[in-house]
């Protein structure tokens, strides 16, 4: 299965939420599509159906494919501590990702292109591997010829978004990796919970 590519507001109409950012068709229809979307005599989900649900939240959220989010479910279960928590920070840490929160691209599947079109370094070195996991204290920057690029430019000029676990040298054009995220400080809206008793059953 190749990345879905299609309409966004569909997919944000489908989970009941924008999962794709500020949305203005979501806020207008903001029901499952569909002819009988907006009907409320909707039938009621089954317990696995509301699992399954959210890992397709979780892969669309963050552009992955069910291959990859099932090796990193299973590098999150062998790990200490809490299997949920543990796979979301292991997805947070993939390059793509980092390189969307330090606002280098406005979105994550911009960021996706940017690796993969050799604009990114991690560590000095230019990094093509958009699912690279990033280590604590890895620095991750622009390219130096990428820097005067109008996408990453205008990106960086409207960037608001600050994490305590990333660190972002603006003269630079380099940040840092500095570790983990703790589950309270990702914003997105997932039950990781859901996912964990999904893939346990």
């Amino acid at each position: 299965m190749a990345r879905y590519i299609g309409p966004k507001s569909k997919i944000a109409r489908k989970f009941k939420e924008p999962i794709y950012g500020p949305d203005k068709y979501y806020e207008r229809k903001n029901y499952p599509p569909g002819m009988h979307g907006s009907s409320k005599r909707r039938r009621k989900q089954s317990e696995y159906g509301v699992q399954l649900q959210e890992k397709q939240k979780a892969k669309y959220t963050y552009g992955i494919l069910e291959r990859q989010f099932k090796g990193i479910f299973e590098r999150a279960s062998r790990k200490k501590g809490i299997t949920g928590e543990i796979l979301l920070q292991l997805i947070e840490a993939r390059l793509d990702n980092v390189v969307y929160r330090m606002g280098i691209a406005p979105t994550r599947a911009g960021a996706r292109q940017l690796v993969s079109h050799r604009h990114i370094t991690v560590n000095g070195e230019v990094v093509n591997v958009p699912s690279y996991t990033l280590r604590s204290g890895d620095i991750v920057g622009v390219r130096e010829k990428s820097r005067s690029l109008e996408v990453i430019t205008n990106s960086l000029a409207s960037r608001s978004n600050a994490y305590s676990w990333l660190e972002w040298d603006e003269n630079l054009m380099k940040g840092k990796f500095m570790n983990y995220p703790p589950r309270e400080e990702i914003p997105e809206n997932i039950k990781e919970q859901l996912i964990v008793e999904l893939y346990s059953k």
